[in-house]
């Protein structure tokens, strides 16, 4: 146990900027030292706050007294075995992808923190990313976990193993966009444990499995405004849907507007372009199949070839790859510059939606950095107040945003997560059947409310709850 304030101090906030307190620190190296950690927990009644990397966005890094338990000394690769990969929990996307290319294999989810976020955070957030729009987010990739349940109980679950009877069933509609907004409808006890943000139990150790590398084309399209790059995109989904190994069927459509642009002007060719889309296409039909064809839809959307930056080699897609997370470090450098907090979306809608969204990024009453998954209907609209008024206004807006979303069948989280930042609006928005469900297996698993409290929502009786 650690409890030099000066320490704990460096695991009180994450990406969101919120800061919180704790009064001990603990960095187990083993699972039964987790769950010694729960039971004294469990019986004192003290919060627990489970730390990864702290590269989340929400504020669910960041504790509200009690204890913090850092997996960052749990961080061994334990096997590999076809293809599946056994790593513990505090192993980061980097180490587990190095080792993995030693193989000829990569993991698909990748998030933007990808550098440096761990393997359990990835699991506790559902992390998506670029790729999500050929691979999906992280649960589809994971076969099993070791959990440390809030009581201090281990267990192993196995992707197909049943949710015990006595365990509350998540209520949840059906989504037609990705949603990491709040518990899944778990299908399996290994569900249970992806995107609940720490609260329902630590994972320790998990297996996930991996896919042989592809080589790819990668191409930053510039693009003389949204409409044509909307075009592009929507052709491109399409296309993708229609034939999963066709000429065009990309693993990722990336977002850039004028302003986001603006920010990278040092590392492309072509910063004043209105809009640009980045797509990485596998190389499954020869070079020149994939290339002939991606130019046949540049020239179709009103683009030329002279507009294409494109690359095969590992420098030229790591270049592009820098220029693409470029923008939102950027965007935070910006922002702790000016001393003002970052109010940014994570809103995804259906497609018949994405238009009328466009239109109400684009019309923002203060300035903004629009960029993020196309192809998901997925953008980030970062808001950058520039006074206190400002950003009164930027959160008003993102508000009524948010509002569109969930009216047009969309969601309020399509990877970030709930957190402490949207617990208010989780509320406000979320089905009842659905607070009302996810209370109820959180008390189960829980029943101290010590894990992650206050993180996703609070144990007071929800709206739509009898009692």
């Amino acid at each position: 146990m650690e409890r030099d304030p000066d320490v704990i101090a460096g695991y009180l906030t994450d990406a969101s900027n919120l800061r919180g307190r704790a009064e001990a620190l603990f960095r187990p190296t083993t699972a039964h030292e987790v769950a010694a950690i729960l039971r004294r927990a469990q019986a004192d009644g003290v919060p627990v706050t489970p730390s990864a990397a702290r590269t989340a966005t929400t504020g669910s890094a960041c504790p509200d007294g009690g204890w913090i338990v850092s997996l960052e000394r749990m961080r061994a690769i334990v096997g590999f075995d076809g293809d599946v990969v056994a790593a513990q929990a505090g192993v980061g996307l980097a180490d587990l992808d190095a080792l993995l290319e030693g193989h000829g294999r990569f993991f698909p989810p990748d998030p933007t923190s990808w550098r440096s976020c761990t393997l359990g955070g990835a699991i506790a957030t559902d992390a998506s990313g670029a790729r999500s729009f050929r691979y999906g987010a992280t649960r589809r990739w994971v076969e099993a976990l070791d959990v440390v349940l809030p009581t201090g109980d281990l267990i192993r679950a196995r992707r197909g193993d049943p949710i015990p009877a006595d365990w509350p069933r998540v209520q949840r509609p059906p989504s037609a966009v990705k949603s990491a907004a709040g518990y899944a409808a778990a299908a399996d006890c290994v569900d249970v444990f992806v995107g609940q943000e720490g609260t329902l139990g630590i994972v320790t150790q998990a297996w996930v499995r991996s896919l042989p590398v592809v080589p790819v084309v990668g191409l930053f399209v510039f693009c003389p405004d949204r409409g044509v790059a909307a075009a592009m995109s929507d052709a491109a989904r399409r296309a993708a849907r229609a034939d999963a190994s066709g000429a065009v069927s990309p693993r990722c459509i990336e977002y850039f507007d004028r302003a986001a642009l603006a920010l990278i002007s040092d590392l492309t060719p072509r910063a004043a372009a209105g809009a640009a889309l980045f797509v990485e296409q596998p190389i499954v039909r020869g070079l020149d199949a994939h290339l002939g064809a991606w130019l046949e839809l540049v020239d179709a959307v009103g683009a030329t070839a002279d507009d294409v930056w494109a690359a095969t080699d590992r420098d030229g897609l790591d270049r592009m790859h820098a220029a693409r997370h470029a923008v939102p470090a950027r965007v935070n450098e910006r922002l702790v510059r000016a001393g003002l907090p970052k109010i940014g979306t994570d809103l995804a809608v259906p497609d018949a939606a994405m238009s009328r969204m466009f239109d109400a990024y684009e019309a923002a009453p203060v300035p903004s950095v629009l960029f993020g998954h196309l192809g998901d209907n997925h953008l980030h609209l970062n808001l950058l107040p520039r006074s206190v008024d400002e950003v009164a206004a930027a959160r008003a807006y993102h508000h009524a945003l948010a509002a569109a979303a969930i009216d047009s069948g969309g969601t309020l989280s399509a990877e970030h997560g709930i957190g402490r930042v949207k617990k208010a609006w989780f509320e406000e928005f979320a089905p009842p059947d659905l607070l009302v469900s996810s209370r109820a297996l959180k008390q189960r698993l829980d029943p101290g409310w010590i894990l992650s409290r206050g993180v996703m929502f609070d144990a007071a009786t929800p709206r739509g709850a009898a009692g």
